[in-house]
């Protein structure tokens, strides 16, 4: 028991002292600024694109997918902005406006790639070319993604009226479409924090070894938000303080705290890793 705590100290110390020492919390801003900005080029890049493929229900889907997993006070009035901006009708998949959409989408992978490589300790060896094109391909297949479940979603009705029936068990669970939403959001979470640690940082890492970060993550952000949904609940002044500008201070307060977790989550990684690879020297 003494042996795993101090293991725990150990690893524990490397992963914040590393994160301190590696302006971790700048990196956090950075990373919280860019998410914001990419956010909206994404949506309206994918949101255009399932126009395009005929998938009207998109835009709805799209903001519940990225929303869902906020706090409702900090969602709320981004994800209603969000909305009214993506129902405009655009007819302009091939313009030079949707594809620069995209490449400033993609400009928040290249911040979650720098993150993951400070994180890991690992110096960046491949060309900028097979970078960008890599964080293109990553906006390309998160749009699928969400243009698939989009489309799952319009079909789900039908699907449900054909469950009820030929399955009778399934009918106490056809009305908690609002758990779903959750779970189908929390699931593309752990798909995309598993797609970015994976496959972003430079050198190679084990599947399993990425675990316990991606853990950490979703438990932390799961009580971040809760304390930080609390705290506007009852202690904040940010109405008040930046009046119309509120929402929009509150996101980036809130991105930059999910940052700073992200970012501990590739910390704590790196220092197992080291950990372990220390105790196999010795042993």
């Amino acid at each position: 028991m003494l042996r795993k705590i101090v293991a725990l100290k150990r690893v524990l110390y490397d992963a914040l002292g590393h994160f301190n020492a590696d302006d971790g919390w700048a990196m956090a801003s950075h990373l919280a600024i860019t998410a914001l900005m990419a956010l909206f080029p994404f949506l309206i890049f994918a949101t255009t694109l399932a126009s395009f493929l005929g998938a009207q229900a998109f835009a709805d889907t799209a903001v519940h997918l990225v929303f869902d997993t906020w706090p409702e006070q900090i969602a709320k009035p981004i994800a209603r902005e969000v909305l009214n901006v993506l129902t405009v009708q655009r007819t302009d998949l091939l313009t030079y406006g949707v594809l620069l959409a995209a490449f400033f989408a993609s400009n928040g992978i290249e911040a979650l790639r720098t993150s993951l490589n400070r994180a890991y300790r690992v110096s960046e060896t491949r060309g900028i070319i097979y970078r960008r094109v890599q964080s293109i391909a990553f906006v390309l297949i998160a749009t699928a993604g969400f243009l698939v479940i989009s489309v799952l979603v319009v079909f789900a009705p039908i699907l449900a009226r054909l469950a009820e029936a030929n399955f009778e068990w399934v009918k106490p669970y056809m009305g908690t479409i609002t758990l779903w939403r959750y779970i189908i959001a929390s699931a593309v979470i752990v798909g995309g924090l598993f797609a970015v640690h994976y496959w972003l940082p430079a050198g190679k890492r084990r599947f399993v070894s990425i675990i316990p970060g991606i853990i950490f993550t979703l438990v932390a952000w799961l009580i971040g938000s809760t304390i930080f949904a609390a705290y506007l609940d009852r202690f904040s002044s940010y109405v008040t303080t930046y009046a119309g500008l509120a929402s929009i201070m509150i996101a980036v307060v809130f991105l930059y705290i999910v940052s700073a977790i992200f970012i501990l989550g590739g910390e704590l990684n790196a220092a197992i890793s080291r950990y372990l690879e220390a105790r196999a020297r010795v042993g």
